[in-house]
């Protein structure tokens, strides 16, 4: 990977659908930069779904989330991630610190499952949330290449 190859993890569990419609649709996007799409599982059939997908990179577990996540310079992932236990036990607290403590640009899909409320947040469909995440990455990828190197690229 080139020093101006924009590295894009796209992290999903369960059964990996959400993760499967963001890397489809991430490919299809003409962002006139070079990238890498990491599919990261919290699980093998999550992994596998997005690799299906056309993702360039698939890799599962919570170390890999780990790894992944200091890498990155796009996280693209449910909000679950953020809470410890959610998605039926799939997100540990080493993957909430991961991602949370990522230098990387984060784009978080406010897909919930149980009890979990965001407030403020509307009712969207699946698409009209994948595509507001495309806009995000569309929207940041010229300033994160100048600025690849940078600890601040997203302040």
């Amino acid at each position: 990977m080139s020093e101006k190859t924009l590295e894009i993890v796209v992290i999903d569990s369960q059964g990996g659908g959400m993760g499967r419609l963001l890397v489809q649709s991430i490919k299809k996007m003409n962002l006139d930069v070079p990238f890498e799409l990491i599919a990261v599982g919290t699980n093998s059939i999550a992994t596998s779904a997005m690799l299906k997908a056309g993702a360039d990179h698939g890799t599962t577990g919570e170390n890999s989330v780990v790894v992944c996540a200091k890498r990155a310079d796009v996280i693209i992932a449910p909000m679950a991630i953020l809470l410890v236990d959610s998605l039926y036990g799939e997100i540990t607290e080493k993957m909430v610190a991961a991602v949370g403590r990522s230098n990387a640009k984060k784009i978080f899909i406010p897909f919930t499952h149980n009890q979990d409320v965001i407030v403020g947040v509307k009712d969207y469909t699946m698409t009209t949330l994948i595509d507001l995440a495309l806009q995000e990455i569309e929207r940041g990828k010229d300033f994160l290449l100048e600025s690849k190197n940078d600890q601040n690229r997203w302040k």
